[in-house]
């Protein structure tokens, strides 16, 4: 075990990297979806959830989880509305809608594991067609440390590395397959993490053959081979896109810091991105050494030092705040920018900086009805050709923040 474990975390391109270790997005994933599980329970409580998954707010929320890249591929299917069959039967029959929420809000507010498992036992016994353990996604990011994430990859890899015969699709073989996985992660924490995704992540690369152990040796050899070089070279493809993105991210970084700084504002760099560099420059020159924002609480002071940029005046009032978009979920910046806006004693604007290719995805998002009725909230979106080819001229001829206007879009 120790050796797969050493193989796994040498893999640069395993998802203990690119997920788990190096991946921001994973950590800011976690307020994302506990503060769209809030909003999926008021709904089915004041009978507002809908009939279909899509449109639902447990599709952004199911959404949110997907885009955790290869872990969580797929996660939205097992909540898909499948008409001929009639699941997952939480969009038309009532009393199981309901009872879903009193799930997810228990284990929302549950303290200890007990308390889940028991709210897990009652679910099942209510025999919801197509209410399965992929649940647990939604579990896994509201208790990380002692629910881990379940897909077929990881049930694959579960039985080929421990000689199991867990199946899919049962909460109690879930709840099997998670005993053994504490127990394991547990003798092995010194290698992995309190954090269940470190062993998931270990299980998923088994499962998807990507990792070969002595267990899957012969199989992947003599029927996996030609399949394992299509998913590493898209794994490669995938890894060269993430950072093609993050070069981007960091580009439009530096604009935004060099207009605020033209125009005389102070600029605030996201406190993770201190290092990137743009042009030979690392984008922490551009900013202030440390944050020092009033009277806010602690938890919402961690969210706004992770907004990717803002610019103050001289007393350190915000005067506007960036966050760049990529593969990322659009809705989590919103919800970002709308905790600062809601912290804040006085009104600023706030803008959305995407590549042209999601302006339509920004539209739809900010169209949302939960987001126009929120009064606090003011944000326009700019794309990144136009901010990339009119910075230097706004820096020339610009005298505010008003200069933003040129390029900045409304819905």
């Amino acid at each position: 075990m120790e050796n797969v474990i050493n193989e796994y975390k040498k893999d640069t391109e395993s998802v203990y990297h690119t997920w788990f270790i190096n991946n921001d997005d994973r950590l800011k994933a976690f307020r994302t979806i506990r503060k769209g599980l809030i909003k999926v329970i008021s709904d089915i409580e004041e009978g507002t959830f809908g009939n279909d998954f899509k449109g639902s707010s447990l599709e952004t929320v199911v959404t949110a989880i997907s885009e955790q890249k290869q872990v969580f591929e797929g996660a939205a299917h097992a909540f898909f509305w499948k008409p001929k069959l009639r699941i997952p039967d939480i969009y038309e029959n009532e009393v199981n809608q309901r009872a879903f929420g009193r799930f997810l809000k228990a284990c929302l507010e549950a303290t200890n594991e007990n308390k889940i498992i028991a709210e897990i036992h009652k679910l099942n016994s209510l025999n919801v067609k197509g209410l399965g353990p992929a649940v647990a996604n939604i579990l896994y990011f509201l208790h990380p440390t002692i629910f881990p994430p379940f897909n077929t990859a990881i049930v694959k890899g579960f039985n080929t590395l421990f000689s199991k015969k867990i199946k899919l699709g049962s909460w109690p073989a879930y709840l099997d397959m998670r005993e053994e996985i504490m127990n394991q992660n547990n003798k092995f924490k010194h290698q992995l993490s309190k954090d269940l995704g470190a062993i998931a992540g270990l299980l998923f690369e088994i499962g998807s053959n990507r990792l070969v152990i002595e267990e899957n040796a012969v199989r992947v050899l003599q029927e996996e081979n030609e399949k394992r070089k299509k998913a590493k070279l898209k794994r490669n493809k995938e890894v060269t896109k993430d950072a093609m993105e993050e070069h981007a991210h960091t580009e439009m970084q530096y604009y935004l810091a060099k207009l605020g700084q033209a125009l005389g504002y102070k600029v605030w760099i996201a406190r993770n991105d201190h290092k990137r560099v743009w042009n030979d420059e690392k984008l922490g020159e551009y900013s202030l050494k440390s944050l020092k924002l009033h009277n806010l609480p602690e938890n919402v002071f961690d969210t706004v030092s992770l907004i990717d940029v803002l610019w103050l005046d001289q007393e350190n009032n915000i005067i506007s705040g960036f966050e760049v978009e990529k593969s990322t979920s659009i809705y989590s910046g919103i919800l970002r920018l709308n905790d600062l806006s809601l912290s804040i004693p006085h009104n600023c604007q706030f803008y959305l900086v995407a590549p042209n290719k999601r302006e339509k995805e920004m539209k739809a998002q900010l169209l949302r009805p939960s987001f126009r009725t929120l009064d606090s909230l003011a944000i326009s979106y700019i794309l990144f050709e136009d901010l990339r080819n009119d910075c230097d001229a706004m820096c020339k001829f610009g005298n505010d923040f008003s200069v933003l206007t040129k390029i900045c879009k409304v819905v």
